[in-house]
């Protein structure tokens, strides 16, 4: 009788690319990262990333969990491709840079930094692609985020900021890692943003106690966002302090986050 082999564990991917090819001519490529997996010698699409503007050192929130085996050889591509339309489709659209590896590479050397190929397998430019591998602690906590802001600087010269929030968490490696953006606030000083509803598990690894940043940004359309101001906290701390302000120095003024 034969027995399936079963995961040694499930492993998050975490992406980031730097200097990537810019294709657009009036702006930045607008990024996303395919993860094709190879099965019984055939590829096939596992899951994509977001799309971010106007970005060629995308750092992206969307993470990949897959099951890791460790006695077997797992091939992965990962291939960048610059969007510009809204199917669904990838032949139409630039192709950016490709890297293929196996997950035991990855978890094995994470982070994982390699130069992108052309599908000629020449260098795509400058562009690296850096991969984060982490086993997954399960936690069936969920989180609800909610934050606003108010008096924020104004950073527009024609208007007020159009801010948005970067979530991150202190990785193992003791980098920061991207674990939620919000939604831009067009024009507003005094922001609320929507409700952010996260796992423990990508948030913080479960541990209420790690260190968490929150950096507010002024969007820009060509990708050169201003950043406002930062402040660090925990689960724990922001459990502590509903409804309380926190202030944070950003250029010389007092807003309060």
């Amino acid at each position: 009788m034969a027995y399936a082999s079963q995961p040694s564990s499930k492993v998050e991917i975490r992406i980031q690319c730097q200097d990537l090819k810019d294709k657009d001519v009036t702006s930045k490529s607008d990024p996303t990262c395919v993860l094709l997996m190879q099965t019984k010698g055939a590829w096939s699409e596992f899951a994509r990333t977001e799309r971010i503007k106007n970005n060629l050192n995308p750092k992206f929130t969307k993470t990949f969990e897959v099951d890791y085996y460790f006695e077997e050889v797992q091939k992965l591509t990962f291939a960048i491709y610059d969007i510009d339309n809204q199917t669904t489709k990838l032949d139409d659209d630039d192709f950016l840079g490709r890297m293929e590896c196996t997950l035991g590479q990855v978890v094995s050397n994470s982070p994982y930094t390699q130069p992108l190929l052309d599908l000629s397998g020449h260098p795509a430019g400058k562009g690296k692609i850096t991969i984060v591998a982490e086993e997954v602690q399960v936690s069936k906590d969920v989180m609800h985020l909610t934050f606003q802001a108010s008096k924020l600087d104004k950073k527009d010269f024609l208007g007020k900021s159009d801010p948005f929030l970067e979530i991150s968490r202190l990785g193992k490696d003791n980098q920061w890692q991207v674990v939620h953006r919000t939604e831009v606030v067009k024009n507003n000083l005094s922001p609320t943003w929507r409700t952010a509803t996260v796992t423990a598990t990508s948030l913080c690894y479960g541990d209420f106690n790690r260190q968490i940043k929150v950096d507010c940004y002024d969007y820009d359309g060509d990708g050169s966002h201003d950043l406002i101001g930062s402040f660090t906290t925990s689960v724990t701390e922001m459990s502590q302090a509903v409804d309380r302000k926190v202030n944070s120095v950003i250029n010389a003024h007092m807003p309060r986050i």
